[in-house]
């Protein structure tokens, strides 16, 4: 039935469109708790619950709305169209899903963030790369068109480094990081959007673009280095800082406010100054 006024053709506001309605084996599905048929399984052997009722009905059908909340084995869920989430990530791991070396930072998340979605691209990826030995804020998502808004270098969004440096850090190297230096493989100067020195040989550098070891090369570039251990940590996203009770290894989901500061750019940043 159409509301007055409306055309059939008319779509109706997110606000008041029918919530679309699954069952319950393919909501633990498009959640990465396995194949349908394992999905199923779980549900028939009563070891799911969804808004504290359990149902053993694996084609009882639920409104998949953003949130919605249900155990599998005694652990609590949320649904989630789309998975956004934030990791703090450790050093000693790669950003990888085949690590040559060290371990795959996929390996700090629960079997079903790493298995949404079933098929060959299934589960999360990381939006841009930190190196092994860096640490700090890094995002995921299984929405490709996040991930390309969020790695482009069109968009522009500031991304915050505290680096520790071998040498000490003076204020020409400071002026020169400003001004632009030359990479080996880019004729074009890459500027840092703003940096600090936060200590005799810190700094807090902030970058609008992401290429291979920027950071380091950076400041190799001005005659210094980044120290091999602790020595690089992204802090923060847009205006998202990592959070201070996030521990190393830990991840948590994005929430709105979290999606809106890490969309965050530097002409909006600018207007909030």
């Amino acid at each position: 039935m159409l509301l007055a006024g409306l055309s059939a053709r008319r779509r109706l506001p997110a606000t008041i469109r029918p919530m679309a309605s699954m069952q319950l084996q393919e909501i633990l599905f498009s959640q990465g708790f396995g194949t349908r048929r394992v999905c199923a399984g779980l549900v028939q052997q009563g070891h799911v619950a969804v808004a504290g009722a359990p149902c053993d009905d694996p084609t009882a059908e639920f409104e998949a709305e953003e949130g919605l909340q249900f155990t599998v084995q005694g652990t609590a869920w949320e649904y989630h169209e789309k998975a956004y989430l934030m990791l703090h990530k450790p050093a000693g791991y790669e950003c990888s899903q085949k690590p040559s070396t060290y371990p795959s930072i996929y390996t700090l998340l629960p079997a079903p963030i790493r298995q949404r979605g079933g098929g060959a691209a299934a589960g999360v990826q990381a939006v841009g790369r930190l190196d092994q030995d860096t640490t700090g804020l890094l995002l995921l998502s299984d929405d490709g068109k996040f991930i390309h808004r969020m790695s482009s270098p069109k968009h522009h969004v500031p991304k915050v480094y505290e680096v520790r440096a071998k040498h000490p850090v003076d204020d020409k190297q400071v002026a020169k990081l400003l001004a632009g230096v030359v990479l080996d493989d880019d004729p074009k100067p890459v500027r840092a959007a703003a940096c600090e020195k936060t200590g005799d040989n810190q700094l807090s550098l902030t970058l609008t673009e992401g290429k291979y070891h920027q950071v380091k090369r950076m400041i190799a570039a001005v005659g210094n280095r980044v120290e091999e251990v602790a020595g690089l940590h992204r802090s923060r996203i847009g205006t998202l800082d990592l959070p201070a009770d996030l521990k190393p290894g830990g991840w948590r989901w994005l929430t709105a406010e979290d999606m809106a500061s890490i969309s965050a750019t530097p002409a909006t940043l600018a207007k909030k100054a």
